[in-house]
């Protein structure tokens, strides 16, 4: 495993679950950084399971699956996961405050838990990276 910490946003996590155009990158970023993740991606990926068997590009067994999976990788440690604590929410509203960026509410809580550890965001959304590159934090847009 690797040893240098990065956050993963959850557009990077949910590839690993279900094979889709990003899950060749995101596989590899997994062998190249720790990946870290917080409670906010396990709520983001249930979601977006949601969303998916909705859509009826899973069907409820498919996604039952993949949170199947999904918990024995946590119990194994396959991520390292981090909690949010009062001091991410109030870095997050700061910068929300600011209105000079796109940034989202999630994604705001996700940078800071990140930006607070000086680890990289790792994310597809580009949205996010540009977000993060305007506050001076690190990222990574795959």
């Amino acid at each position: 495993m690797a040893e240098t910490p990065a956050y993963f946003d959850t557009s990077l996590i949910a590839p690993l679950y279900r094979a889709e155009p990003l899950t060749d990158i995101a596989e590899a970023l997994q062998e190249q950084y720790r990946p870290v993740i917080s409670l906010l991606t396990e709520i983001e990926l249930a979601s977006t399971l949601a969303r998916w068997v909705r859509m009826g590009e899973l069907t409820q067994a498919q996604a039952a699956d993949i949170d199947r999976v999904f918990a024995e990788d946590l119990r194994f440690g396959a991520f390292e996961c981090v909690e949010l604590g009062e001091r991410q929410y109030w870095q997050a509203r700061n910068w929300l405050q600011r209105r000079d960026t796109s940034l989202r509410t999630l994604d705001a809580l996700h940078l800071a838990v990140a930006a607070e550890q000086g680890w990289p965001i790792l994310t597809a959304d580009r949205q996010l990276h540009n977000a993060a590159q305007t506050l001076g934090c690190k990222s990574q847009l795959a």
